[in-house]
């Protein structure tokens, strides 16, 4: 079977565990999702596998998962973090996907946010991949703190701040919000 048999319905999650709905070209409306003929469906090595495999929804549903094509895969970024995708794959399966999804939806609704309130026209990248990597109960105190320091700031100041107290936050976790250049 080829990659242009490969089907999709979920946009939020993606087969191989990214987080697809924090994705910067899915924000921007410029990715159609992991669908036949979309991008990233033909450029991936897991959509084909996902065809041969039986049309499996997300990989851990396959009796090979974790197999070669997780070899190195969470090491380095494309525009989305790979940084926890066998992570968030284990996660979507202990949990269950409608699980997953719900917290999805609530770090969705932050990343409008965000965007909405502090995106200064050059931040969605570093904006999506804080939202992907941080916790919601980090997220929300983040934000709260920030509205509240941000009353009067213009937009720059205020992303300035947003962006500084995202690191902050991660900083504490001992996450980096940087895309790690790579392979990939």
């Amino acid at each position: 079977m080829s990659k242009s048999e490969f089907k999709r319905k979920d946009n939020l999650f993606s087969l191989c565990g990214l987080n697809c709905s924090l994705c910067p070209n899915l924000v921007r409306g410029n990715c159609p999702g992991c669908r036949a003929g979309s991008h990233c469906a033909t450029t991936c090595q897991f959509a084909p596998c996902s065809v041969e495999h039986g049309d499996v929804d997300y990989c851990f549903e396959c009796e090979e998962y974790p197999c070669k094509h997780y070899d190195g895969v969470d090491e380095y970024d494309s525009l989305i973090t790979h940084f926890n995708q066998l992570k968030d794959m284990e996660k979507a399966k202990r949990i269950g996907i409608e699980s997953y999804h719900e917290e999805q939806l609530i770090k969705i609704e932050i990343l409008k946010k965000i965007l909405d309130e502090y995106d200064n026209g050059r931040r969605d990248v570093f904006f999506c991949l804080a939202v992907n990597l941080l916790e919601i109960d980090d997220l929300n105190s983040v934000i709260n703190e920030t509205d509240d320091l941000a009353e009067n700031m213009d937009l720059n100041e205020k992303s300035d701040l947003m962006k500084q107290m995202l690191i902050d936050c991660a900083s504490k976790r001992g996450i980096s919000l940087k895309l790690r250049k790579g392979k990939w």
